[in-house]
């Protein structure tokens, strides 16, 4: 995995893009047409007589309409140095490809006159992540976008997306059969998280700072007494590394022969699981496969695989 963090840090430092000039001056017609879209019935914005008789001394646009301006068009692209630009590529990269708009606040410093040519510039100002949501597992991006006339600031723009992994319906087999032969795991404070995870149909990986590691542990893989602990959802997939196929003796509950396999995971660590669903004579060293859930009861849910 790439270092998403760090990455952050030096779109972060490069700070504000160079301004983004506005393809139209502020008109008449533009606003016009956002008026009407809106409901907007002010006169400042649309009737002269009454704007030059107010304190504005002329028509003006309305204030939220300041993204309007410097808006790309429908075939514009992005500039070089547009962080937040740069910042969803370094996501997508990593799987995070999908994106929604979580909130939006502005501000707003004078209007804008018709004949007015607007700058925008933005800036990267956090990352945060990865979160677990109800969307997927994900980062939140945050920029500061600021609108310009003559050199003069007229409104800014703090804007926040989410970029995810959309979450997959995670397959949970009812396996409720072994619920009285199964060999059941001890579980204790450093793996209560990953069987927690089982039960939601997750595959949660302990991190340590910037390491995974599985099988969970109760100190860094390093040494390093400062850091605690938290996970990652793994994506679910990987590759068979190696593989065991178990034919005697006789296992509680299974029938033989059956396999079990230790898979590579996308993310770089290996998980241990029964490979269910197909023929040992099927199984060889990088075969794909995905994970799946055995329920065995309210307790207990078992990582397995399936070929992907």
């Amino acid at each position: 995995m790439s270092d998403i963090r760090g990455i952050a840090e030096r779109i972060a430092a490069q700070g504000d893009s160079a301004p983004v000039l506005a393809r139209d001056p502020v008109n008449q017609a533009m606003i016009n047409n956002w008026v009407e879209a809106i409901g907007d019935t002010n006169p400042v914005y649309t009737d002269p007589e009454f704007a030059n008789q107010s304190l504005h001394s002329g028509v003006v646009a309305p204030p939220a309409m300041a993204q309007v301006w410097t808006m790309r068009g429908l075939h514009g692209t992005r500039s070089d140095d547009d962080p937040l630009g740069a910042m969803m590529a370094a996501l997508d990269d990593e799987g995070f490809t999908s994106v929604v708009a979580t909130n939006s606040e502005q501000t707003y410093h004078r209007y804008l006159r018709p004949g007015e040519y607007v700058t925008a510039t933005t800036r990267l100002t956090d990352v945060t992540g990865p979160k677990d949501t109800a969307l997927g597992h994900g980062w939140f991006v945050t920029t500061v976008t600021t609108w310009a006339a003559a050199g003069e600031p007229v409104a800014e723009m703090v804007f926040r997306v989410l970029k995810f992994k959309p979450k997959t319906a995670a397959r949970i087999v009812d396996a409720s059969e072994y619920a009285t032969s199964v060999l059941r795991p001890v579980v204790s404070r450093d793996t209560e998280f990953f069987w927690e995870g089982t039960k939601r149909g997750e595959l949660r990986i302990q991190r340590w700072g910037k390491e995974l590691r599985h099988p969970p542990g109760a100190t860094s893989p390093n040494g390093d007494l400062t850091v605690t602990p938290d996970y990652v959802v793994a994506r679910g997939t990987g590759t068979v590394y190696s593989y065991v196929v178990h034919h005697h003796p006789k296992v509680p509950g299974k029938k033989t022969p059956f396999v079990v396999a230790l898979v590579e995971l996308d993310e770089g660590v290996r998980v241990l699981g029964e490979l269910i669903g197909t023929e040992p004579s099927d199984v060889k060293i990088g075969l794909s496969v995905r994970a799946v859930f055995l329920r065995i009861d309210d307790d207990l849910t078992l990582p397995a695989w399936e070929v992907a």
